[in-house]
């Protein structure tokens, strides 16, 4: 891969949730990626290493009964923030806000911290991982 901007390697990585494609993850991991999921409260779960992170990435892009969307990217040099929404069910309760704090080095996300808007659990397919 070649060495992409913050706001190229963002915008695909959103791509893999908002299009179900998993595959897009492909190549935008760091060997030494560090991420804190929304849940457990208070500090989420923290997954470490390239092929730990993708493998909770794609479990999450890959789960077709859930639906991401970014509300808004705000990209500051290798920053970025990502203002989202989740949905996890048709019902009226069945969604939740929140927000990533990305890292990208070199192309690639070194970082992701996940905060939201959660006042129980949500089930994320991800948890089944």
């Amino acid at each position: 891969m070649s060495v992409h901007s913050t706001a190229e390697v963002i915008e695909r990585f959103n791509r893999a949730f908002t299009e179900h494609a998993a595959g897009l993850l492909d190549d935008l991991i760091a060997e030494d990626c560090v991420m804190e999921s929304v849940q457990p409260a208070p500090s989420g779960e923290r997954v470490v290493g390239r092929a730990a992170c993708t493998r909770w990435w794609a479990a999450l892009a890959e789960d077709r009964t859930t639906r991401f969307t970014p509300q808004e990217v705000i990209v500051a040099g290798d920053r970025a923030t990502i203002v989202w929404t989740y949905r996890f069910g048709d019902g009226p309760d069945q969604w939740v806000r929140g927000v990533n704090v990305m890292r990208v080095a070199d192309g690639r996300i070194v970082e992701a911290l996940g905060f939201s808007k959660t006042a129980g659990e949500v089930p994320l397919a991800a948890e089944a991982v």
